[in-house]
């Protein structure tokens, strides 16, 4: 009877008992004396990792992996290139500046170095099944044997996957110009450069064809057009005319742009400087010019001002013009019901809009941000804590701090006005300061603030830091879940788990050959000339992944600078 009650309770025991625990028992039972020995052990079973899934090895994955405490999650990383690539030098790599594998970084030992298991595979994301929390994936491997088709679950997904370059539907452009999105782009060009040399001075070629074959036209006028035709024209006048002497005199680079200026992104006194320099080095810039057709022989543009159409030869062509999205994120925009926008959409904190475990980075993705119209009316609500229809100096400034965090835009206008003290927005149309202030003088108050949203450039800096950022949040997800630490919902109770995105930009750099490079520095500071180009070799050898990198970037700079540029067409 002993043991049959003891029994029962701890029958009971095990249903009450959490799944987790383990109740052993040993029992020993004699026909004489009867007794029994029970011996029980609580053991925890591990807790599930969440399942964390990368797409992309760019600037934003690799920062997001670098960041990433991996001891929390179980991450896989899928990627049609197994490396890293510092994207800024790829216009020195078209020439033989910089050789490509001191660019590139594999990412297997970028993963290895971090505490914690992170598996990698070489493949192409071409679908994502939000609604299933599931991505298909295909290996891009040449000959390999099976179908290389797999499907991943994931938990949280990551989408880091780039862009690709915008044609504008310009006919012939796929089929006869180059891009320069990649480390295999910027070597077909290097190949090409040598092929027009090359094909140029071969006996049968007349001087108009050899005009024709040497004549190098960059589309784009941003910074990478214009550092490649930089880069080019150092080759060509440092390196080539040295080798092919015959052709010295026929060789010409023009640079097509369809804005008013190059470098327009770029303060007004650098892309002045720029022009002017290109116009003394010998390199043609013809702005407001817009490409409307290219064939193999021939580039045909459109000048806006005078609505004439010309044609002229040409032997290799760039383009540099901006980018559009992959076709696997137009196929999931138009899933998740964002068919009208040209990138994916995603809110302060990177995450897709309408997709709740979905976060997107980098060259994908853009940063919706809100607009405060959109809220004015709830935020004055939150502030006026006594419902009297009014604000308060000290009730306003109760959210103020909120409403910086939340909406940027706020403080943009702020510094734009110079208003470094916000109760300057409470002064009448006489410039007398009010005590209180009702919606509508509010309303008027923030009105011209949303005029002040900007996107964000598809640059590596920006990519990189959102990488970094979203990196934190992960890291921190659980215990912000229980104490948030973002601003205050003004269209609901609580806080927002975490402080939005924001972007600190740090400058921008834009060589010009010669030796030369211009600079924005923060706070509104332009260098031009020799000495920024030395500053740009010192930023961009300190910010390469690697030392390995590191070392092979400097010594390629160093190997120019004794020996020059290699021609070879290996």
């Amino acid at each position: 009877m002993a043991a049959s009650s003891f029994f029962n309770r701890v029958s009971k025991a095990l249903n009450s008992s959490p799944s987790s625990y383990k109740l052993v028992l040993l029992c020993t039972l004699t026909l004489s004396g009867g007794g029994v020995v029970a011996y029980s052990e609580s053991q925890s079973e591990p807790h599930r990792k969440k399942k964390v899934v990368v797409l992309g090895t760019g600037w934003a994955a690799t920062s997001f992996l670098k960041d990433l405490d991996v001891s929390i999650y179980d991450v896989q990383v899928v990627s049609p290139r197994n490396y890293f690539a510092f994207t800024p030098l790829l216009p020195s790599v078209t020439c033989g500046t910089v050789e490509a594998r001191s660019i590139v970084e594999p990412v297997r030992n970028i993963i290895k170095k971090r505490k914690g298991e992170i598996k990698f595979w070489e493949a192409e994301c071409v679908k994502i099944d939000a609604a299933n929390k599931k991505v298909s994936c295909r290996s891009n491997i040449d000959n390999l044997v099976g179908s290389g088709e797999f499907s991943l679950d994931y938990d949280l997904l990551v989408v880091a996957v780039g862009a690709q370059v915008n044609t504008f539907n310009t006919p012939g452009v796929k089929e006869n110009c180059h891009f320069l999105k990649d480390v295999e782009d910027a070597q077909k060009i290097r190949l090409s450069v040598i092929d027009c040399f090359e094909k140029a001075v071969l006996p049968s070629q007349s001087e108009e064809d050899q005009r024709s074959n040497l004549h190098f036209v960059v589309v784009g006028g941003g910074p990478t057009g214009v550092e490649f035709a930089a880069e080019l024209h150092d080759y060509v006048q440092e390196d080539l005319i040295q080798l092919y002497p015959t052709v010295k005199d026929l060789v010409k680079i023009t640079l097509i742009q369809s804005g008013d200026h190059i470098l327009n992104m770029f303060d007004e006194r650098i892309s002045s400087f720029a022009e002017k320099k290109f116009t003394r080095d010998g390199i043609e810039v013809q702005t407001g010019c817009r490409v409307v057709n290219v064939n193999d022989k021939e580039i045909t543009m459109k000048v806006k001002s005078t609505g004439e159409v010309c044609s002229v030869p040409h032997g290799l062509i760039v383009w540099s013009t901006g980018i559009s999205t992959i076709p696997v994120i137009r196929d999931f925009m138009e899933e998740i019901g964002q068919t009208k926008r040209h990138v994916l959409a995603t809110d302060e904190w990177l995450r897709v809009k309408g997709c709740e475990a979905v976060y997107a980075v980098g060259d994908c993705s853009t940063i919706v941000q809100r607009k405060i119209m959109d809220d004015v009316l709830a935020i004055f609500e939150t502030a006026d804590k006594d419902n009297s229809g009014t604000l308060t100096v000290e009730e306003f400034q109760d959210v103020m701090d909120d409403i910086l965090l939340r909406y940027p835009q706020v403080e943009h206008y702020l510094k734009k006005q110079h208003i470094y003290d916000f109760t300057m927005l409470w002064k009448d149309s006489q410039g007398n300061e009010r005590k209180e202030i009702d919606i509508e003088g509010f309303k008027l108050a923030l009105s011209q603030a949303d005029s002040q949203m900007k996107t964000l450039p598809a640059t590596a800096q920006v990519a990189a830091q959102q990488g970094t950022y979203l990196a934190r949040c992960f890291n921190s997800m659980d215990h912000c879940e229980q104490h948030p630490e973002g601003p205050r919902r003004f269209t609901g109770s609580g806080h927002h788990r975490f402080l939005p995105f924001r972007y600190k930009h740090f400058g921008q750099f834009a060589p010009l050959g010669g030796e030369q490079a211009a600079a924005e520095l923060p706070g509104d500071w332009v260098s031009i000339g020799h000495s920024t180009q030395w500053l740009w070799y010192s930023v961009y050898a300190s910010k390469q992944v690697s030392w390995r990198t590191r070392y092979l970037v400097v010594s390629d700079w160093a190997r120019r600078f004794v020996f020059g540029r290699d021609s070879s067409r290996v």
